[in-house]
């Protein structure tokens, strides 16, 4: 009986000249290359989001550096199992590639087990994340890796990637799939070659299923969407609906459906989603999308992840249920969110501009001698502890980056601001 190979493991590329993607570390003269090249690969970190090619690196790593290959996963592996691969890289005459996917979920004394034998050499470790190596990674095994940032796959990238899937269902199982709309596809990836190459045969197999035998298959966009909807239904965090869930979740804080909310968030507990994730991604909302509209979500949210870090499942779930419902009810405000931004856009266009002389500190006599501090009104020596003066430099006078949000709290920032600067800013 011939064995079944998924199209997504049947397409992964062997060589370095068949990797789709990620050309700022292993095009010509990149980074990367140059170390497989050279003989000479540090342990690494490939952080990136899911489908781009980290554990296909890996394995490239290992099969063109002529390596030993060991894989790991942090879901069901633990201080024992690296324990054992290391004994048995003591065993060979080159240090082996250990491979370690969704390193993040190791926890500090599995990631402790792993620092002699990666500072001594005896293995190469490339860990696979798709969270933030700086939160997720303990210091010293930080420091003994060089990180790298796995890119989106661009859509010419994915457009190669349906072309090899085509040819190789046709030269495989004689159907010739043509997908004469492409956008569906496309959206339903994300970005993620495994999720795009697992649709492609999910689509191609339904309707080729429902056809008798036709010498070719028309796809259109309703087609993809009809045959996707109606078989990938499961949640799994691990891999093709991660992120969909959590960004189902994250919009329904933001639009203030409570009860959406706690349902993907019950869709993530029960399927095993790391908590810290979870809260992580409700601290940054509590600034971005709530801000000065309620400043105490920001608090709750910080208070969250601190107990969640310290409280064990399942318990940290209804730590985490209160925080979702008080910030999809509470106000929402992006203004802080878009005051730095125009700010930042402003600060590359001009550069750096001059600070004003009377805002310059002078600890020296040379500089009050030049006039540093010259002029400045403190506030507090003033009714009302406001003093009318320039803060900015001169060439951006009267800019204004905060637009405070249409609810209670900032429309009193914006009378206060209105009150005090009259007509400057436009308050």
């Amino acid at each position: 009986m011939k064995t079944y190979i998924p199209l997504a493991e049947k397409l992964r590329p062997e060589n370095l000249d068949q990797y789709i993607g990620q050309e700022h570390l292993i095009g010509k003269d990149a980074i990367l290359r140059k170390a497989f090249e050279s003989g000479k690969i540090p342990s690494l970190i490939l952080w990136g989001p899911p489908g781009v090619g980290k554990t296909t690196l890996a394995y490239i790593i290992s099969k063109q550096m002529g390596r030993s290959f060991f894989v790991l996963s942090a879901i069901n592996s633990g201080v024992k199992d690296v324990r054992e691969v290391i004994e048995k890289a003591r065993m060979l005459p080159v240090p082996p590639i250990l491979f370690i996917d969704e390193i993040h979920r190791f926890s500090k004394s599995q990631q402790d087990s792993l620092l002699g034998a990666v500072e001594k050499g005896l293995v190469t470790l490339v860990g696979a994340t798709t969270e933030n190596p700086s939160f997720e990674i303990i210091a010293p095994l930080l420091s003994r890796c060089q990180v790298y940032i796995l890119k989106p796959l661009e859509l010419s990238h994915l457009h190669t990637l349906i072309d090899a899937a085509t040819a190789s269902l046709e030269a495989d199982r004689k159907i010739k799939a043509v997908f004469e709309e492409r956008e569906a596809l496309l959206q339903i990836s994300g970005g993620d070659a495994r999720k795009l190459l697992n649709a492609i045969e999910l689509v191609v197999e339904v309707m080729s299923s429902d056809t008798d035998k036709p010498e070719v298959l028309s796809i259109k966009n309703a087609d993809v969407k009809k045959c996707i909807q109606n078989n990938l239904v499961k949640y799994d965090k691990g891999g093709e609906m991660h992120y969909d869930i959590i960004s189902a979740f994250i919009k329904s804080l933001r639009g203030s459906d409570p009860n959406a909310a706690v349902y993907y968030l019950a869709r993530m507990s029960e399927a095993g989603e790391d908590p810290l994730f979870i809260a992580r991604r409700m601290l940054i909302l509590a600034s971005e999308d709530i801000g000065n509209a309620n400043p105490n979500a920001l608090l709750l949210a910080n208070a969250c992840f601190d107990a969640v870090s310290k409280i064990g499942w399942p318990e940290s779930r209804i730590i985490l249920s209160q925080t979702a419902i008080y910030l999809a009810s509470s106000a929402k405000s992006n203004a802080s969110y878009l005051a730095i931004g125009k700010a930042e856009e402003l600060v590359r266009k001009t550069g750096d501009l001059s600070v004003p002389m009377h805002l310059r500190n002078a600890p020296t006599k040379l500089m009050k001698e030049l006039d540093y501090g010259e002029g400045y009104k403190y506030a507090h020596d003033f009714p009302g502890n406001f003093a009318f003066q320039e803060f900015l430099p001169g060439s951006i006078s009267g800019s204004k980056f905060y637009e405070p949000g249409d609810n209670p709290r900032e429309t009193e920032f914006r009378n206060r601001l209105r009150a005090l600067w009259k007509h400057k800013y436009g308050y």
